[in-house]
């Protein structure tokens, strides 16, 4: 009975006991204080707390593991290891960082150490830095800095190695790893001593990037290093900024993560937040494929992959996935088959033999689409028409829009293809749809598609005007760009780029279709 009640309460004591977090910061005036933590390199309130007489404390078990820090009055704070162990760190101002003493804390006992390692080696490169660059190479001195650095440089390293070596498995020696380079080996050479392949360290390096970085350790997403990491891999430095070699990097690095840990909501989630809002021209395509792979679709539990998002988000994230995805560069996207003015013969751009075709969407009413459409017109008849560039344009024309669509026409003398989902072709879908698109599949004589017909959900048009250009075989090699940027691009496309421009660059006019994007 008694060593009953002895296993009993070493069980009760061992599920109630937990991680201490315990500071003491001399001179301290009573008052509120934070933990802070990282998610990449966003800092979040994590824990408050009062502390009184220089002494505060926190609960260990409400935090997860990774890089924290104590956020006092006046925004000073210091960083730590927290790897769910008890912790009790001291220290003073006012260099809070630099006077920290480890009272517990295994993990500490390394990383303390290291940081002001560090901050003291790259305090003395600097320096040495500074100095070479005030001295012509021809200077002696200059080689005896530069071995100085080396030297340095390779003290660190060193450093480095040895804590990895002496600490494995802690969390404060992947730390360490993961803000190290990876080895590069020499390019292989032939018989002559020629290097074989110029790209080889290149492609090596950004094979075996991630190497050093223990991918299934959520800890490592909870300090900046594992964010800049990931942002310099997708930058510029590490691949071509195209969208479909960006896309294939992406799924193969975020598949290969474990899909229910924080690694793989950080990644997934910065990735695709990163390039929905990139400046690139078809980037949105690495946006809109992140989102059709990780949140618009089920896992094999019938969820979206993408956990951490609410679920009143996906109707927003999610809406009109599938015709965005045929709205991105290099993709051929629906055919439109609409009347034109005539209100009896239909139209239709597929068809059209040009060398470029320009889609422009547009509204009579819309004050931007009357600067713009007339622009659009002198450029085709003093331009596109001559050198096989149609334009293949769809305006507003239902109700009282059908008239004053017309008459802008007219009175713009608009020469290029007008097409439109006029107003006695609208209420006949409405109220006969069989007779102008195929209810069941292969119905024949149809004369256009329930796409042509809801044009504005197909073409993702919320706004006017809107410009695509595609190239002979239809595909889209352009969009929402504005009058000038179409003009200067056509022109370079066909090598006329010398030819004076009708519409020189109007920052304006570019500031308000990229808003349109």
């Amino acid at each position: 009975m008694k060593s009953g009640f002895i296993l009993l309460f070493l069980m009760i004591s061992s599920l109630t006991y937990g991680q201490k977090l315990k500071f003491k910061v001399k001179n301290q005036k009573d008052t509120t204080v934070h933990l802070i933590k990282y998610f990449g390199t966003k800092k979040f309130y994590a824990d408050t707390a009062e502390i009184k007489n220089g002494i505060v404390e926190f609960d260990g078990r409400k935090q997860a593991s990774g890089i924290l820090g104590l956020l006092l009055p006046g925004q000073r704070y210091f960083e730590f290891i927290y790897n769910n162990e008890d912790i009790e760190l001291e220290t003073e101002g006012p260099d809070y960082a630099g006077n920290l003493v480890v009272k517990k804390s295994t993990e500490n006992n390394v990383f303390i150490p290291y940081i002001m390692f560090i901050g003291s080696q790259k305090s003395r490169m600097g320096k040495l830095g500074q100095e070479r660059a005030s001295l012509p190479k021809t200077d002696p001195k200059y080689d005896i800095l530069t071995e100085e650095i080396k030297s340095i440089n390779a003290g660190v390293q060193a450093y480095q190695e040895n804590i990895i070596s002496e600490n494995d498995g802690m969390l404060v020696a992947k730390i360490v790893k993961m803000s190290m380079e990876v080895e590069i080996p020499e390019a292989p050479v032939d018989e002559n001593g020629v290097i074989i392949d110029s790209n080889f360290r290149f492609l090596f390096y950004r094979n075996h990037y991630w190497d050093n970085v223990d991918l299934n350790d959520d800890a490592l997403v909870n300090n900046p290093i594992f964010h800049n990491k990931l942002e310099y891999f997708f930058g510029q430095n590490m691949m071509v900024q195209h969208w479909d070699t960006v896309a294939q990097y992406a799924f193969r690095f975020c598949d290969q993560l474990n899909p229910k840990s924080k690694m793989f909501e950080y990644s997934v989630g910065w990735i695709t937040s990163s390039f929905g809002k990139s400046k690139i021209m078809g980037m949105d395509k690495v946006y809109l494929q992140m989102l059709n792979r990780y949140y618009c679709t089920d896992n094999s539990e019938g969820n979206s992959p993408a956990f951490w998002v609410g679920e009143d988000k996906f109707e927003d994230l999610c809406d009109n996935l599938k015709n965005k995805l045929r709205l991105t560069i290099g993709s051929i996207p629906f055919n439109l088959r609409l009347r034109d003015t005539t209100d009896v013969n239909w139209v239709d751009f597929y068809s059209l033999k040009s060398d470029y075709t320009i889609l422009y969407f547009w509204d009579p009413e819309c004050g931007h689409c009357k600067k713009t459409t007339p622009k659009l017109e002198t450029l085709y008849r003093e331009k596109f028409k001559a050198r096989n560039v149609e334009i293949f344009s769809v305006g507003k024309a239902i109700g009282e829009d059908f008239d004053k669509w017309k008459k802008f026409i007219r009175d713009n003398n608009l020469t290029f293809i007008n097409a439109a989902v006029t107003d006695r072709l609208y209420n006949t879908a409405k109220d006969s749809p069989e007779k102008l698109v195929e209810l069941y599949p292969g119905e024949p004589n149809k004369p256009t598609t329930l796409e042509s017909l809801n044009y504005q959900n197909t073409y993702d048009i919320f706004s006017t005007p809107k410009v695509f250009l595609l190239d002979k075989d239809k595909k889209i090699i352009a969009k929402s760009i504005s009058i000038s940027q179409l003009e200067d691009m056509i022109d370079r496309l066909q090598g006329k780029e010398d030819l004076p421009k009708l519409f020189p660059p109007d920052p304006e006019e570019d500031a308000q279709m990229q808003k349109k994007e």
